[in-house]
């Protein structure tokens, strides 16, 4: 290998490590765990997912989409007087340097309006979005409950 272009092979590694590392510490939040419940026909669905904030101030989780389905709604699963409601959010706060869990009977993402039937196994790509300006997109799996 001529020097010049050891040289440049040296540089070039040494300028992108670092704004590989950068990139990875700028990301607030990461998004793991995503599932869809598979519903039969055209019934409404909900995703469940965990959140991780990275950053000491807390941020909003403060929309959701996907081209899988028409709509995307935050709720958040009550209990009053031994009842249990379903409640539409605007936002979801995960204080700093915490994980913030959407699990059945608590948080979750109502999806409705199926574009097509989705498969169970099968997986879709899902927009989310915070107050700070980021925007996630997570792969999440089409599965039957329990599974």
């Amino acid at each position: 290998m001529h020097k010049s272009a050891l040289y440049t092979a040296i540089v070039l590694s040494l300028s992108i490590t670092p704004l590989t590392a950068l990139s990875d510490t700028q990301s607030a939040m990461t998004v793991d765990g995503c599932w869809i419940r598979s519903m039969p026909g055209n019934t409404p669905s909900a995703g469940y997912f965990g959140l991780h904030n990275r950053t000491d101030q807390s941020v909003d989780l403060v929309g959701v989409d996907t081209t899988a389905f028409g709509s995307a709604m935050l709720h958040q699963t009550q209990t009053d007087n031994d009842v249990k409601k379903m409640v539409m959010l605007d936002k979801v706060s995960v204080p700093g340097r915490s994980t913030l869990s959407f699990a059945p009977n608590g948080y979750h993402v109502m999806f409705e309006n199926a574009e097509k039937p989705l498969d169970n196994d099968s997986t879709v790509f899902v927009n989310f979005h915070f107050s700070d300006g980021e925007k996630i997109v997570a792969r999440c799996a089409i599965k039957k409950t329990g599974k």
